[in-house]
């Protein structure tokens, strides 16, 4: 991970007074990827949400970080000299203009009293004001934050602080003992399988597909490096259907053996679901979905899920329930105007 020294000054860490045993600290490299990764796993399974993370997703997120500093624009806070808790902010460039100044807040239970949520927002807000400040890019600019349904501290959190909700996701799981829809293949199209040289040409057609959808920031070279590393495994089971010799459209299928392992379950996925603008609206997605479910019920699997903006342009979330997808999960995104205090 490269470390670069930003020109803002560093922000003091908070009073740690409030609380016996409190302190807070900043990010200490390699070394915490275990702590971030115990906190981020804990608060899943704490909040009743199965989903996970290795300590190999860790080191390559932060590997591949953009505009963010891990050493300033990190904090992590400790009870009694064991982590409990830990942020991190970043921003991201929309090609519209609209800049968004993003926090993530994890924190298992013992921090989640006695205000501590608030004393690291005030300090993770100050650092983007400060950011802010040094980069002004006009009105366009936004303060963000998430969390799901089954976040209610949190969600509490965001709604004291005057974060308004703004956009809407869904994860969706689709039950493989049901059904699935025989869906003819659209004319002109061939699935074909792909090869490992192919995964550059499937990216820019993943990315040029999701140009238009809500909060699309342009990738970097770095992001899509740490993509690779993410898919190298993955990609023999994508189904992309091909219109002559370019990517008419695309399933990024994988499975999550560790998940399915903690979870007892049989789960494959079906993410990274595009289809570029020549070819849609002639249901090519749909069946290439439904070409993923056959795929997963032939391996084994008894469920397969994904997730969708809930507010997606060319009709996602319709499409995916009309092939049996049900929502059990939902996030929500929150924002306010950044302002000077």
């Amino acid at each position: 991970m490269s470390h670069t020294i930003e020109m803002i000054e560093t922000l003091p860490l908070p009073d740690a007074s409030l609380l016996p045993g409190l302190s807070f600290r900043r990010f200490q490299g390699e070394s915490d990827y275990p702590n971030i990764l115990a906190v981020i796993n804990g608060m899943m399974r704490t909040d009743g949400i199965q989903n996970s993370a290795t300590l190999e997703d860790i080191a390559n997120n932060y590997q591949h970080l953009i505009n963010c500093d891990p050493y300033q624009d990190m904090l992590f806070a400790e009870l009694k000299g064991e982590v409990q808790g830990y942020g991190r902010i970043w921003w991201m460039q929309e090609e519209n203009g609209l800049r968004r100044y993003i926090t993530l807040l994890y924190l298992l239970p013992a921090l989640r009293e006695d205000a501590i949520g608030h004393i690291m927002a005030d300090w993770f807000e100050t650092r983007l004001r400060q950011k802010a400040a040094a980069d002004p890019v006009g009105d366009g600019v936004v303060l963000e934050v998430f969390a799901s349904d089954k976040q209610p501290w949190i969600s509490a959190l965001w709604d004291a602080r005057g974060y308004d909700p703004v956009r809407y996701g869904f994860d969706m799981v689709r039950d493989l003992g049901q059904p699935i829809l025989d869906v003819p293949c659209p004319p002109g199209i061939q699935v074909r399988p792909i090869t490992e040289d192919m995964l550059r040409t499937c990216w820019d057609a993943s990315q040029e597909a999701f140009r238009d959808h809500w909060g699309y920031v342009p990738p970097t070279e770095s992001q899509y490096e740490g993509w690779l590393k993410e898919v190298k495994d993955e990609y023999p089971l994508w189904k992309v259907g091909f219109a002559g010799e370019e990517i008419a459209g695309q399933v990024q299928n994988f499975i999550n053996k560790e998940e399915n392992a903690e979870f007892n379950r049989l789960r494959g996925y079906t993410e990274g679901i595009s289809t570029r603008r020549p070819w849609r609206k002639m249901g090519l997605a749909r069946y290439l979905l439904t070409e993923s479910m056959k795929m997963f019920e032939e391996m084994g699997m008894t469920e397969t899920a994904l997730a969708v903006d809930a507010e997606n342009p060319n009709g996602a979330l319709q499409l995916y329930e009309s092939v049996g997808y049900r929502v059990v999960l939902k996030g929500v995104t929150y924002r306010k105007p950044v302002t000077s205090e």
